[in-house]
């Protein structure tokens, strides 16, 4: 037996790192929206020995390990918990790796999702987000993928969406035009160069307006008041992104960002 699925990349519409943790990790704010214009190809098919095949885009594995690859790392979540035979998984790359468009945790996702549903492990939808969770921070909003406001490491999520949104969303009303110039930007590089908006435990300043707030108003007020804080320090590295969004609103763009850490520039376009 097998299935076959598509994971899809996801845009962020706003990103405010808020503080830095304990922890060392990053608390932020964000909505996430899925983005069914660009998506991978995974099969998984039951097999004698495991293996995992990669094709179309390259990209490196940490310590050139295949153990390191996400969909391996969830196989062997799964695996350990509930005996599974082994699997063959072939996964065609079309979501760009270190473009902040979630192309490696949708593939961890649909990975779990799609061995739920192979091996019929009847596991609910909590139970994969905590799986989910394990491979990384984006990695739950696949789970559910739909609009979501993210908090926390981008784990914490809410249900959002309002009437504004919901036509942004809709093909026929609006255009989201990609533009991904190639350039890798290294997530933990991106949050070095990140000044927190606020002391860790400490209250959001007076007078700052909510994002879920922000995404209620016209689009057209987005341009000044939807901000990305990763913007400031990425296109400090690469001048070409900030000249990607200013030619986007020169094309007539209703409002243009960067998704994540970057380096992918989206534009919202009326059709």
């Amino acid at each position: 037996m097998n299935i076959i699925l598509y994971p899809n990349a996801k845009l962020n519409l706003g990103l405010r790192v808020t503080e830095k943790r304990p922890d060392g990790f990053h608390n932020l704010e964000t909505v996430f929206v899925p983005f069914m214009g660009l998506q991978d190809i995974l099969e998984i098919t039951e097999s004698d020995h495991f293996s995992f095949q990669s094709y179309g885009r390259p990209y490196d594995l940490p310590d050139n390990n295949q153990e390191n690859e996400i969909c391996v790392r969830a196989f062997r979540l799964l695996e350990s918990d509930y005996k599974l035979p082994p699997v063959d998984i072939h996964l065609y790359k079309n979501i760009p790796i270190g473009a902040g468009m979630g192309g490696g945790s949708a593939d961890g996702a649909f990975t779990l999702m799609g061995l739920n549903r192979l091996f019929q492990l009847n596991l609910s939808e909590e139970q994969l987000m905590e799986y989910a969770g394990r491979l990384g921070s984006d990695c739950p909003f696949f789970v559910l993928n739909q609009p979501m406001y993210g908090e926390g490491k981008g784990d914490e999520l809410q249900p959002f969406c309002s009437d504004v949104l919901t036509q942004v969303l809709n093909a026929d009303a609006y255009e989201i035009r990609l533009v991904t110039p190639g350039i890798h930007v290294s997530t933990p590089v991106a949050y070095r160069g990140i000044t927190p908006r606020r002391a860790f435990g400490t209250p959001k300043p007076e007078g700052e307006m909510d994002l879920r707030d922000i995404l209620r108003l016209p689009i057209e007020q987005w341009k000044d008041l939807l901000e990305n804080d990763f913007e400031k320090t990425v296109f400090a590295n690469f001048p070409e992104l900030a000249r990607i969004k200013q030619e986007l609103y020169e094309q007539g763009a209703v409002y243009a960002a960067m998704s994540g850490s970057g380096s992918t520039m989206f534009g919202i376009f009326r059709k």
